[in-house]
C-alpha cells in the first residue's frame, strides 16, 4: 500500500484521538482559576501559593520535557499517550482529594503528565498524517487546546456553585477518561500492526524541502533552533498576557474584575480562529506570509494597548488570533521538516523545553516591572519585545526551509 493511500485512511481516527488528548492538555491547568478564591479560603493558601496551581505545570513542562522525549523513544507514541492521560486523570483526582500539600502534589502530577502529551502529539501528527494535511491537523490540535481551556474556564464556577470546587475540578476528568479509553483501543490495534505495515506509513515528502532535496541533519537542527527562538517569544507573550491582561484592564480602564476577565477571555477564544486560519492562509500564499501575518498580529496587541487602550476588545481578539496561529505555525513546520519519530520527539522537546522555561520567567518579570514602575508601559514593552522575537525566529526558520540543501558529493 502506498503512503498516499495509507495516510488518508488513518486520518479520521488520528484527528479524533489528537483532539481528545488536546482537550486535556490545557483545561486542567485553567480549571482552578475561576474558583481560586474558594481554594484559598478552604485550604488557607496565600496568593503566592495559589499562583503555583497554574505556575507549577508550566515549570514542569520545561523540566519533564527531556524525559518525555526519552519515554517516547523507548516505549513508543501510543504508550506515551497512555502515560500522559493516566497521569492527568490521576493528578486531577489527587488535586481534589486533600489539604494544600495534596492539592499541590496533584498539580505536579498533572504538569508532568501534560509535558509528555505536549511532545508526543507532534510525533503522532508527523507519523500518521499525510504531509499535505499536517497544517490542518496541527490547527485542529491547537484549536482543541483552546476549546479545552474555554470549556473549563466557563464551566468550573457554575459546577462549583452546585457541587463544590473539589467535585467541579474532578468532573473534568471525564474528558480525560474518554480520551484514555479511546487510546487504549488505538494502542491495542497498533500492537497488532506488523512492522512492515507500520513502516509503510513513513512519508518521504516530510524530509524534503521546497526544492525536493533531502534535508541534512544540520539543516533540520538549524531550523529547530530558529523555531526554539520563535517559541520562546510565543510562550513569554502568551503566558504574560494570560496572567496579567485582566489586571491591566482593571487598572487602566477601571473595569470590574468580572468585566476585565470577560474582556481578557477574548484572548483565549480568538485563538481558535487563528489556529484554523493559518492552514487556509498557507494554502494560498508563500510560506513566509502566514508567519509575517501572525507576527504582525502579535505585535499589534502590545502596541494597541500602549497607543489606544480604549480598543482593548479589538487588541485582545487580535492577540488571541496571533497566539493560536503562532502555535500552529511553529509545530506545522516541525512536523514537516523532521525525518523520523525520534527526530520529531527530540526537536519538539528542545523547542518546548526552552519555550516553557522562558514562559516561567515572563509573568513574574511583567508583574515585577508593573510593581516597580507603577504602570503598564514597561511591562507592555517587554511583551512587545517577545512578539518581535517570535517574528524574527519564525521568519528565519521559514527562510532556512526554503534553502536548497548542499548537493551530495559525487563519488568517482
Amino acid at each position: 500500500m502506498s503512503t498516499r493511500t495509507a495516510a488518508p485512511r488513518a486520518l479520521p481516527w488520528v484527528v479524533v484521538g489528537i483532539v481528545l488528548v488536546a482537550l486535556s492538555l490545557r483545561g486542567p491547568i485553567i480549571a482552578p482559576t475561576p474558583v481560586i478564591t474558594q481554594l484559598q479560603s478552604d485550604l488557607g493558601l496565600s496568593a503566592a501559593t495559589a499562583g503555583l496551581l497554574t505556575g507549577l505545570p508550566v515549570l514542569l513542562f520545561a523540566l519533564v520535557t527531556p524525559l518525555a522525549s526519552k519515554l517516547i523513544g523507548r516505549c513508543g507514541p501510543e504508550a506515551a499517550v497512555l502515560v500522559c492521560l493516566t497521569g492527568v486523570l490521576a493528578g486531577t483526582v489527587i488535586r481534589s482529594a486533600g489539604p494544600a500539600p495534596v492539592v499541590l502534589a496533584g498539580t505536579v502530577v498533572i504538569g508532568a503528565a501534560i509535558a509528555v502529551g505536549n511532545i508526543v502529539v507532534p510525533v503522532i501528527i508527523r507519523r500518521d498524517v499525510s504531509w499535505r494535511r499536517i497544517p490542518v491537523v496541527t490547527a485542529a490540535y491547537t484549536a482543541a487546546l483552546n476549546v479545552g481551556s474555554m470549556i473549563t474556564a466557563l464551566g468550573t464556577a457554575p459546577l462549583a456553585a452546585v457541587v463544590g470546587w473539589r467535585w467541579a475540578l474532578t468532573a473534568w476528568g471525564v474528558l480525560t477518561l474518554a480520551a484514555l479509553v479511546f487510546w487504549l483501543v488505538v494502542a491495542r490495534r497498533r500492537a497488532g500492526t506488523s512492522p512492515a505495515s507500520a513502516a509503510s506509513r513513513a512519508e518521504p515528502p516530510t524530509i524534503t524541502g521546497t526544492t525536493g532535496a533531502v534535508r541534512s541533519t544540520g539543516q533540520v537542527r538549524r531550523i529547530g533552533w530558529w523555531l526554539t527562538l520563535a517559541f520562546c517569544g510565543q510562550a513569554i507573550s502568551y503566558y504574560s498576557v494570560t496572567a496579567w491582561l485582566p489586571t491591566l484592564l482593571a487598572d487602566t480602564r477601571g473595569l470590574s474584575l468580572a468585566a476585565s476577565g470577560a474582556g481578557a477571555s477574548l484572548f483565549q477564544v480568538a485563538a481558535i480562529a487563528g489556529a484554523l486560519g493559518v492552514p487556509l492562509l498557507a494554502a494560498r500564499t508563500p510560506s513566509w506570509a502566514p508567519v509575517a501575518v501572525i507576527g504582525a498580529l502579535w505585535i499589534t496587541l502590545p502596541v494597541g494597548l500602549l497607543i489606544a487602550p480604549e480598543g482593548y476588545l479589538v487588541w485582545s481578539a487580535v492577540g488571541g488570533v496571533a497566539q493560536g496561529g503562532g502555535f500552529t505555525t511553529i509545530f506545522s513546520i516541525v512536523a514537516r521538516i523532521v525525518r523520523s519519530d525520534a527526530e520529531a520527539a527530540g526537536t519538539s522537546a528542545r523547542i518546548q523545553g526552552s519555550g516553557y522555561l522562558a514562559a516561567t520567567v515572563g509573568p513574574p518579570l511583567v508583574g515585577a516591572l508593573n510593581s516597580g514602575t507603577g504602570g503598564w508601559t514597561v511591562p507592555l514593552l517587554v511583551v512587545l519585545g517577545a512578539t518581535v522575537v517570535f517574528l524574527i525566529g519564525a521568519l528565519l526558520a521559514v527562510a532556512e526551509t526554503r534553502r536548497r540543501p548542499p548537493a551530495a558529493p559525487v563519488r568517482g
